[in-house]
């Protein structure tokens, strides 16, 4: 390239930057004048020097969408921060943002926790680091369940403002609308959506869709009544005091119950699931201990034995930790999860698995489908009887190839120590430095041999002793110390040649399976019996929504049936039944639903909605509700008491159990086994040396 063209580059290129700082300039100047200069200084007012925890999480959330693991759990997250941030899209962002950013400050440290403490056993380790997939939803869970609690309590000072707002305007809709443009809490923004549904055109089908988003059923509660109270008018009570005062106190009542209740569980409960799956985290710590201060353990430890017991420490801590958070189950949000397609749904879509699947659902009409159907519903579960099946099959499918796979690791496990343990006779306490190396300078000369014959089925000790005697490991050594070390060998290559997959445990594999198939079904029973300790609480709630409804005109039994059915969960189904068919027939309808449920209280329940369809007004029917409120509050306090006293008892019993199967069954019984098998011998052998 000539000099003139280079110059002419040069040249133009500082013309170009010339150009450049004369524009800026010209530019500068404009934007300092007028009603920019004036736009500028506003929009520098707003800007802060300060840490903006806001905009961080704002940011942080976009970082989170494009990454896939964590894509997946901001989704789950998204759909239970909905409920509770109605139409609220940057709340939502920022909370979302918030636990996960907070579940990773935890997962992170944990995880390296693991990888230090177990990093010598890759097994265990991927096993821990399965686990932490489970613990991920617990944390994201309980952060959600604390917001579901938050709300709870401020609903209980925005009812009492509302009180207030409505003394003096004493209009509903005013009073929800000058309560909720009080502050920002999350609970204003539903006041703010009530208000909305209140004044719409079609209330009735507005509060209809709020019933299917709303975070509680105290906001049902709160949205119906205030929607009755607007729509047919207030009036006085017996006491000269205002219905909807009264009603909204009812409401506030039941709420200082449940968040007493949900205090007195979350404390009960705090440190369960973290006592449930610590034992885990010291598996091999302990190991380590034992083996280096009692080196007779290292034989179970090492071996087979020890992998086995291992194993079953993390499943029962898995099993338990499960348990535990199924026992807790006090946040109505927190168990959301997609009912509409997930991954059940969308393996059964597929045509060959469907056939498959087909196979083993019990047809339409048989008992055992009629038993299914009557088990999902005791239990409150929402699951399809396809979704259990799936779910029964692939747990097959899983649980015998995982068994398979932990087969043929355990037998790696007792070849891998055959070849690494040190070749003498254990003494009780430890081995010298020097025996110990002695030890395995002779194990180091048997792998010699055990490799030359590993693939040999029929070798025999003459062969052994031949390849012994002339080789240069044995020179000078006497025939009996051929013939010892031959006869070592060849028990060692008797053990290696049986470490392949055998017919007794692809048994044992068949046996998990039909066990992991009946597992979906045990759960169900296991929910089901938690869900008969709150059926006490819920029919109490049917009685507080009766004492609402019961002095409000224009109400009637089909009314205070839809309202049932709205807040009903353990007895769902029946219910909703008797609405679709009362139409029909009113009391038959009833009388139908009184077959259907076995328990006391709601049979009394339906028996005075029957007396109100023909004989008495509602009010009268249930009279014994207003009379006896004090002693029914007493008695839900009393039943909350017993329902915590009952699951506090079975989650400590869960919760514990993996700490003892760990120091009971991995330390203190090899320990004591071993020693008292160790001792016996050296006795024996003491004995016939004398």
């Amino acid at each position: 390239m000539s000099n003139d063209i280079l110059l002419y580059i040069m040249g133009g290129s500082i013309v170009v930057l010339v150009a450049i700082i004369v524009a800026y300039i010209l530019i500068n100047k404009a934007l300092n004048k007028g009603d920019r200069k004036y736009v500028r200084e506003l929009r520098q007012g707003t800007k802060t020097s300060k840490f903006s925890s806001e905009i961080l999480y704002q940011k942080l959330y976009m970082t989170y969408v494009k990454i896939p693991g964590i894509k997946r759990y901001l989704a789950k997250l998204r759909r239970k921060l909905e409920i509770i941030n109605i139409e609220d899209e940057y709340q939502t962002r920022r909370q979302s943002a918030s636990i996960i950013t907070k579940s990773l400050l935890i997962i992170i440290p944990l995880t390296i926790l693991i990888i230090i403490m177990a990093k010598s056993n890759m097994l265990l380790l991927s096993i821990l680091l399965v686990f932490e997939i489970f613990m991920i939803d617990t944390v994201i869970d309980g952060m959600v369940g604390k917001l579901d609690t938050k709300l709870l309590k401020q609903q209980v000072d925005f009812f009492s403002e509302i009180r207030h707002a409505y003394h003096e305007y004493n209009m509903v809709e005013e009073a929800i609308y000058e309560v909720s443009q009080n502050d920002e809490l999350e609970v204003s923004r539903q006041g703010e959506k009530i208000y909305e549904i209140l004044i719409s055109d079609d209330p009735e089908e507005e509060l209809e869709k709020y019933y299917d988003i709303a975070p509680n059923s105290y906001l049902k509660e709160f949205a119906g009544i205030s929607y009755l109270t607007r729509e047919f008018g207030d009036r006085k009570t017996n006491e000269g005091a205002s219905l909807y005062l009264k009603n909204l106190n009812n409401i506030t009542q039941e709420m200082q119950i449940e968040i007493l209740k949900r205090d007195r569980l979350d404390y009960v409960f705090q440190s369960l699931a973290v006592i449930s799956v610590v034992p885990i985290l010291f598996i091999e710590a302990l190991k380590n201990w034992a083996v280096s201060n009692f080196s007779f353990t290292g034989s179970f430890y090492n071996g087979k034995l020890g992998l086995i017991m291992q194993i079953a420490i993390v499943v029962i801590t898995l099993v338990c930790y499960l348990l535990v958070r199924k026992v807790k189950d006090t946040n109505t949000n927190s168990n959301i999860k997609d009912t509409q397609n997930p991954w059940q749904e969308k393996l059964y879509k597929k045509k060959p698995i469907k056939k498959f699947v087909d196979l083993f659902i019990p047809k339409k009409g048989t008992k055992k489908y009629k038993d299914i159907n009557k088990l999902l519903k005791d239990a409150a579960s929402k699951d399809k009887i396809e979704w259990i099946y799936v779910t029964k099959l692939t747990l097959v499918a899983v649980v015998f190839c995982i068994t398979l796979f932990l087969a043929g690791q355990l037998h790696r496990v007792s070849v891998e120590y055959i070849y690494t343990t040190p070749t003498t006779t254990y003494n009780l306490i430890s081995m010298s430095e020097k025996q110990e190396k002695e030890a395995m300078d002779t194990t180091e000369i048997d792998n010699i041999f055990l490799d030359m014959f590993r693939n040999q089925m029929d070798v025999t000790v003459e062969q052994l002793k031949t390849e012994m005697k002339y080789s240069e490991y044995y020179k000078g050594a006497s025939d009996e110390e051929i013939t010892q070390a031959a006869e070592r060998v060849y028990t060692k290559l008797q053990v290696i040649h049986s470490e392949y997959i055998q017919w007794f445990e692809v048994l044992i594999a068949l046996i998990f399976s039909a066990i992991g198939y009946m597992v979906p079904t045990w759960m169900l029973y296991f929910q089901k019996i938690l869900r008969q300790l709150e059926m006490e609480d819920e029919v109490m709630q049917y009685q507080t929504i009766i004492l609402m409804l019961m002095k409000i005109e224009r109400v009637n039994v089909e009314m205070i049936l839809e309202w049932l059915e709205r807040y009903a969960n353990i007895f769902k189904e029946p219910i909703t039944r008797c609405v679709n068919n009362y139409e029909a027939g009113a009391w038959e309808a009833l009388e139908t639903l009184k077959n259907e449920i076995s328990y006391q209280q709601l049979i009394t329940i339906v028996e005075s909605l029957q007396a109100a369809v023909e004989r008495i007004p509602i009010r009268e029917a249930f009279d014994e509700l207003d009379a006896e409120r004090e002693y029914y509050q007493d008695k839900r306090k009393a039943a909350n008491e017993k329902l915590i006293s009952r699951k506090g008892l079975i989650g400590k019993a869960i919760g514990f159990a993996p700490m003892i199967v760990l120091f009971v069954g991995y330390l203190i019984v090899p320990l004591v086994g071993i020693g008292i098998i160790s001792m016996v011998s050296m006795f024996t052998e003491m004995g016939t040396m004398m």
